[in-house]
């Protein structure tokens, strides 16, 4: 768990060093301010849980780390509520700010229309009506969109599988936001996860489906061959391996390079993705170099001479 370490002495210092500059100086607060923690902003990730917060109503003082300032940091210990977006990076500093200050937090998944709905109205569930009304506002205003996203990719997508192996949250996060395509998640792990991890992802996933935590290069391999997923969403360590495999694989570190999957809006590009990587006919047409007949291989070393 070395890069959970990591993430630990980097929440204690903030926590030693900047968290209170600010303590005694006047603040212009609201019953509103909200802080995002823990999200890093792949692929404009932060804005697009931004957009649904203030449309709702909130005012985010501070987002932690993704397109956040040493300024907005110091003044996270004045807001109403902490929304806690990678749990494994930040719940650290999130718990020193409620036994501190007496901010509570709240962990929540905005990766897909069901899970959006369940957080926002979870978040509003620590305000007033008026925020309440707010999220249902951006909820109904958003169903049309969703149900086109829907309609459009979930024929091409239902009942196809799923092997995810990442790190942080998405694990268990983006399982809803396939769910919602009519795909289902057959294996999940993480890289440097807690027994904490592991009890809330048990409670995202289907009966049978496969739970490792630290696999090696070739465990995941061996569990590829066996389970036999439509689509693997891991990072770059895997992604040649599998596709050489006929597996397509999309990065769910980087988004390969796309994004932002948060959101509404992100859920169209998310579909989108995971159409396009699983309906590319290359893949059938994949023969792995370990796969091919002697002759074959014999063959093409020699014109690889010629």
């Amino acid at each position: 768990v070395s890069q959970s370490l990591g993430h630990h002495i980097a929440n204690d210092s903030i926590r030693d060093w900047v968290l209170d500059k600010r303590d005694g100086q006047p603040f212009e607060a609201t019953p509103y301010d909200v802080s995002i923690i823990g999200d890093y902003n792949i692929g404009g990730d932060a804005w697009s849980s931004r957009i649904l917060l203030e449309e709702m109503g909130l005012r985010v003082v501070s987002q932690w780390s993704g397109d956040g300032t040493l300024a907005e940091i110091e003044k996270t210990p004045k807001v109403k509520l902490n929304l806690l977006h990678c749990y494994r990076s930040m719940n650290y500093i999130s718990r020193h700010m409620e036994e501190k200050y007496g901010i509570p937090w709240l962990e929540y998944n905005f990766f897909g229309p069901t899970k959006i709905a369940e957080s926002l109205r979870a978040i509003a569930g620590h305000f007033d009506d008026t925020i309440k009304e707010g999220a249902e506002r951006v909820i109904a205003k958003y169903q049309p969109m969703m149900e086109a996203v829907i309609a459009k990719y979930k024929p091409r997508l239902q009942g196809k599988t799923v092997m995810l192996y990442v790190g942080g949250l998405r694990p268990r996060h983006v399982i809803g936001a396939y769910e919602d395509l009519g795909m289902k998640v057959i294996g999940t792990g993480y890289e440097f996860a807690h027994n904490d991890d592991y009890d809330r992802t048990i409670k995202e996933m289907g009966n049978a489906t496969l739970l490792y935590d630290d696999a090696t290069g070739f465990e995941l391999e061996e569990f590829i061959k066996r389970i036999k997923p439509d689509l693997v969403g891991s990072g770059i360590k895997e992604k040649y391996v599998f596709q050489k495999m006929g597996i397509p694989l999309r990065q769910m570190h980087s988004w390969d390079y796309s994004g932002p999957y948060h959101g509404y809006d992100g859920f169209a590009i998310f579909a989108r993705d995971m159409d396009m990587a699983i309906s590319n006919p290359c893949w059938s047409k994949q023969t792995p170099p370990w796969k091919k007949l002697p002759e074959a291989a014999e063959t093409s070393e020699l014109k690889k001479v010629a």
